[in-house]
């Protein structure tokens, strides 16, 4: 099997909301490849709630790998099993994310107090800027690569990649759904190159 590298992913684009000094990070335990569902769940009552005037960003970790032998790159989770989140800690918040289908709990000694994230912890793991930038999924998916989708109404069916969309952010793949072929734009974030 040939070598892998490892490196984190970001972009240098800066926070949205980087001058509230009470936003901070903390980590979220998810069920296992639960980690985009939570995402896309808290991300939608961020916009349909107040959770958005409390929650600034929300992260999945990824890596690239590059295979050291061909040179491909694949994205794979940081961190499976954990989410970030960048937020203002009241009780309401707490709440809304504890009780998030998919979330087990907050990290930290104290449950129902969750420890947030040192400025050097922050620091190590490069996410206090952005989310990977787009650019580097576009990199990562070429036509004709198999894909799994891994979150939204088609998760867990697999098809294969037949056009990247950058100015949607998204994929255009033809999906095997129960015998039948569907063509579907999914995000980059719903995707995940299938093992050969």
């Amino acid at each position: 099997m040939a070598a892998r590298t490892f490196s984190f992913l970001h972009d240098d684009g800066g926070d949205k909301k980087g001058t509230d000094a009470e936003m901070r990070w903390y980590v979220v335990h998810t069920y296992s490849t639960y980690e985009n569902k939570v995402k896309q769940y808290l991300e939608m009552r961020m916009e349909n709630s107040d959770l958005g005037k409390t929650v600034e960003k929300i992260v999945v970790p990824m890596i690239e790998e590059t295979d050291a032998r061909t040179g491909d790159t694949d994205l794979r989770k940081a961190f499976p099993g954990y989410i970030l989140v960048k937020m203002k800690y009241t009780k309401e918040t707490w709440y809304a994310i504890r009780n998030a289908p998919g979330v087990t709990g907050f990290v930290g000694p104290d449950p129902m107090n969750p420890t947030p994230l040192t400025p050097e912890e922050v620091r190590a793991l490069n996410v206090d800027i952005d989310e990977i930038s787009d650019e580097i999924y576009i990199g990562a998916f070429k036509v004709d690569d198999k894909i799994n989708v891994i979150s939204g109404p088609l998760v867990g069916f697999s098809g294969t990649v037949e056009a990247i969309l950058p100015e949607k952010k998204c994929i255009k793949a033809m999906v095997s759904m129960f015998g039948r072929k569907i063509s579907a734009e999914l995000e980059f974030t719903q995707v995940e190159k299938a093992d050969d």
